[in-house]
């Protein structure tokens, strides 16, 4: 039986790339410039749309253990760019419960007003975009006091740590951060190699300006790790994805547990000291009350 024209229509206007889950809103997708105007995939976007996809499966079954609220689920994505990850959890996640609301923070004020358009466009009323670094949005008003759950993905350098100093100061449930470009901490070992190179000879490790990128990025997510763990989380690391997709690969997950661990934060003032990093405890890696009067 021949189908009627419209319905012919209907079935060409389909993706065609099977990677493309049946609910998803394909005019988002286009909007993200992951499909095509016809509806396909290249190879590029295929790359993205399964990094998108393997971090949505990781913080899915987060968001499945948040007990149900009137409310629902306040989700805070930091530095987010163009804000993927945060509509594909809204299409496939939030759009249907009809509650919760995604906080997308980016610094990139044009970004920003294309996010806003585009939900306004989709109809996602619950998304909201605030022009604002990381360490601004902890104290912005447009936030609410307690947020369930804060991812940062590719957030630079330090915008990780302010990310993770967010999710502390608004009592996160889950934190899901993908780091990159850290610096800091390969400066600070740069700026006292000389006197740790006579020191220990575990200083060879970031003589050459290579490696001391490479350790420091290193020094600084297993730092991270250790101080997550001694404010009472549990701390997860993995694989995003296929080091062949991305390079800035390492997955973070922590899930808070409300037991501060003094070990791991033992563990962490030994390595401060080990590089002569010091200095850091006064900064990024401040430690809870209850275990510095145990030091």
């Amino acid at each position: 039986m021949t189908k009627e024209p419209h319905v012919q229509k209907a079935i060409a206007a389909l993706p065609s790339a099977p990677e493309i889950r049946p609910e998803q809103s394909v005019e988002l997708l286009k909007e993200l410039h992951i499909l095509t105007r016809d509806g396909k995939l290249n190879q590029d976007s295929r790359r993205k749309l399964k990094q998108v996809y393997h971090l949505y499966q990781f913080i899915e079954k987060l968001l499945l253990e948040l007990p149900a609220t009137q409310a629902g689920i306040t989700l805070a994505d930091h530095g987010a760019g163009k804000s993927y990850l945060g509509f594909i959890l809204y299409d496939l996640f939030f759009k249907s419960l009809n509650k919760g609301r995604i906080f997308g923070i980016e610094t990139r004020s044009e970004l920003v007003q294309k996010s806003r358009d585009l939900a306004q466009r989709l109809g996602f009323a619950r998304m909201h975009f605030l022009n604002l670094s990381v360490a601004q949005s902890a104290q912005s008003d447009e936030l609410p006091e307690s947020i369930d759950v804060v991812t940062a993905l590719h957030a630079c350098d330090t915008a990780t740590d302010d990310a993770i100093a967010f999710g502390l100061q608004k009592h996160a449930r889950f934190m899901v951060l993908v780091p990159c470009c850290q610096a800091e901490v390969a400066r600070a070992l740069s700026q006292h190699k000389a006197l740790q190179l006579a020191r220990t000879p575990l200083a060879e490790l970031w003589r050459h300006p290579l490696h001391t990128r490479e350790l420091g990025s290193q020094i600084t997510n297993v730092l991270r790790c250790l101080y997550l763990e001694a404010w009472g989380y549990q701390v997860t690391v993995t694989e995003l994805v296929g080091w062949e997709h991305s390079m800035k690969n390492e997955l973070i997950v922590a899930r808070y547990i409300g037991r501060p661990k003094a070990s791991a934060a033992h563990r962490m003032l030994a390595v401060l000291q080990e590089f002569g990093l010091e200095e850091l405890l006064q900064t990024r890696f401040k430690l809870p009350s209850e275990v510095t009067c145990r030091q």
